[in-house]
C-alpha cells in the first residue's frame, strides 16, 4: 500500500511542482515586461514635457528680451506723454530687473540648467529601462530554459507554452538620441 502511494504520489507531486514552477516563470516574464512597458510610458511622457518646459523657458527669456526691445523702441519714438514715458520706463525697469535677477541667479539663464536636467532625466530613465530589459531577459531566459529542458518541457508542451523572445533593440534605437533635433520640433 505504501509503495502504491509512493508510485502515484511522487509523480503527482513532481507534476505539481513543475506546473507551479512554469506558472511562476511565465508570471515573472509578464511582470518584467510590464516594468519595461511602464518605464517606456514614463520616457514617452517625460521627454516631451521636459523639452516643452525648456522651450517655454527659452521662449520666456526671448519674450522678456523682445518686450524690453519693444518698450525701448516705443520709449525713443518721441510720441509719448510724460505719464506714458514714466509708465513705460517703469515697465522697462521691471523687465530689466527680472532679467538681471535671472542672470545673477542663473548665469546661463537657466536654460543650460534645464538642459542638464533634461539630460539627467533622460539618462536616468534610459538606465532604468536598461535595467528592466536585463531583468526581463533574465526572466525570459529562465522561462525558456524551463520550457525547453527535460522534464518540464513535457508539461510546458501540454500547456502550449512557447518560447519568448529576448528583448533586443532595433538598429535605429541603438543610435544616441539627437536632443538638438528634438529642440527643432
Amino acid at each position: 500500500m505504501g509503495f502504491m502511494i509512493a508510485v502515484i504520489g511522487i509523480p503527482l507531486l513532481l507534476v505539481i511542482v513543475f506546473y507551479n514552477s512554469l506558472i511562476g516563470k511565465k508570471n515573472q516574464v509578464n511582470n518584467a515586461f510590464a516594468s519595461i512597458d511602464t518605464l517606456l510610458k514614463k520616457r514617452y511622457d517625460l521627454i516631451p514635457n521636459l523639452i516643452a518646459s525648456v522651450q517655454n523657458y527659452m521662449q520666456h527669456e526671448r519674450g522678456v528680451l523682445n518686450d524690453i526691445t519693444a518698450l525701448r523702441t516705443k520709449a525713443v519714438s518721441g510720441q509719448l506723454s510724460d505719464d506714458d514715458k514714466v509708465n513705460l520706463n517703469n515697465q522697462i525697469s521691471k523687465k530689466l530687473a527680472g532679467l538681471f535677477v535671472a542672470v545673477e541667479n542663473y548665469p546661463d539663464l537657466k536654460a543650460n540648467q534645464n538642459f542638464l536636467q533634461l539630460q539627467a532625466a533622460l539618462n536616468e530613465v534610459e538606465e532604468q529601462i536598461s535595467a528592466a530589459r536585463r531583468a526581463y531577459n533574465a526572466s525570459v531566459t529562465d522561462y525558456n530554459n524551463a520550457i525547453e529542458m527535460f522534464p518540464t518541457n513535457i508539461l510546458a508542451s501540454a500547456m502550449n507554452y512557447a518560447p519568448k523572445n529576448l528583448f533586443e533593440i532595433e538598429d535605429n534605437e541603438r543610435k544616441n538620441v539627437d536632443v538638438k533635433e528634438l529642440f527643432r520640433k
